[in-house]
């Protein structure tokens, strides 16, 4: 049980403003569950919890009621309304018997015209206050953030995982199949041991990423032809039920090139699902190369929308999506994390003919 004046609010108050202050209050008692005022009443006075306990809350949308603070003996609310003359913000429940100390609002300004320790009394509780409320809702929106980012790697993970599980399962019920020949049986065997090896990078990348050190790759000479080639067969294959169509302008150039056959692999496969989902009424993805002195150019357009000039700016960065319902927006920065980590260069404009160009090099040294 607190009294006036062993509150924080009124502690220190000359013993003549304490006469005035307990000559002017009322004794108000609340059972459980009690409403002592709601949202929008008048503030028509303060309050001191003298025993018991009150909950504070307020609805955060038309739907959800929120706790905002519990206030025990010996500390007020019901202040605000009091000092900006406004309609009660938040409603004040009694959470078990409860007595309380009720202070009308005009003892209260003249109390604050008089008393300049009680001013700077409740300045100081407005500043406690205030700095509690910050720091409860800063935590409030990291954790809203880290479960939206949670949720969002899940779905951008559900939706990349799909189509090697989709030719993953085709593959299974071929070898499955009473009357498949050994050829068959060990298509699919290959078949899900690509896209085995697929969903390993994919994993391996998302680590890398949210791990955020220096990827190592392990670099081997390989034949950018070959390597191109088998990708464009696998692809095809997999994307042979829908509308969409793979070619391309020239030859890959047979040259041979350090790189990382897994990481590239998954570079490639990212920019044919980002074109892909761009046109999902069908269209054609084309591959284009050029070589230099120094490098290789590879060149990927796609004939869909292009892209959007409000995400140019954010384009490689992590997070950064436009217009997708499934993602997290890693899958760029990914791409180019593979390519400067194969010491090049990877950009992108919009084709003036439709549709978007995802271009990068590939060194020869």
């Amino acid at each position: 049980m607190a009294d006036l004046e062993t509150s924080r609010l009124f502690g220190g108050l000359p013993e003549s403003e304490l006469l005035v202050l307990k000559g002017a209050v009322r004794i108000q008692s609340f059972s459980p569950g009690k409403v002592i005022f709601t949202e929008g009443d008048i503030g028509d006075g303060l309050y001191v919890v003298k025993s018991g306990s009150v909950l504070i809350s307020a609805f955060v949308n038309e739907a959800e009621r929120r706790a905002l603070s519990r206030v025990g003996p010996g500390d007020f609310f019901g202040e605000m309304a009091v000092v900006d003359n406004e309609p009660r913000s938040a409603t004040a429940t009694a959470e078990i018997e409860t007595e309380v100390h009720f202070i009308p609002r005009e003892v209260v300004l003249q109390m604050l015209e008089r008393s300049p320790k009680l001013a700077v009394n409740l300045m100081r509780e407005f500043s406690l206050r205030l700095r509690e409320f910050n720091r409860q809702y800063i935590r409030e929106v990291l954790e809203s953030e880290r479960l939206t980012l949670v949720g969002r790697f899940a779905r951008a993970i559900v939706h990349d995982f799909k189509n090697p599980l989709n030719v993953m399962g085709i593959a299974a019920d071929l070898a499955a199949m009473e009357n498949a020949t050994l050829e068959v049986r060990q298509m699919a065997r290959n078949r899900i041991r690509r896209q085995i090896d697929r969903l390993t990078a994919m994993i391996n990348e998302l680590l890398e990423f949210t791990r955020g050190s220096e990827s190592l790759s392990v670099l081997v000479k390989t034949n950018y032809r070959e390597f191109v080639l088998r990708f464009l067969d696998e692809i095809r294959t997999e994307m042979g039920g829908t509308t969409i169509s793979i070619e391309c302008d020239q030859d890959p150039p047979p040259v041979p090139l350090l790189i990382d056959p897994v990481r590239l692999n998954h570079l490639f496969m990212n920019l044919i699902n980002n074109a892909a989902d761009a046109m999902p009424d069908g269209g054609k993805i084309k591959f284009r190369f050029a070589v230099t002195e120094k490098e290789v150019i590879t060149k990927i357009a796609d004939t869909g929308h292009g892209i959007a000039p409000e995400i140019f700016p954010r384009l490689f960065q992590a997070f950064a999506t436009y217009g997708k319902s499934q993602g997290t927006g890693l899958g760029l920065s990914i791409c180019k994390r593979i390519i400067e980590d194969h010491r090049g260069r990877i950009e992108a404009r919009n084709d003036p003919g439709g549709g978007a160009v995802f271009s990068f090099t590939l060194p020869f040294h």
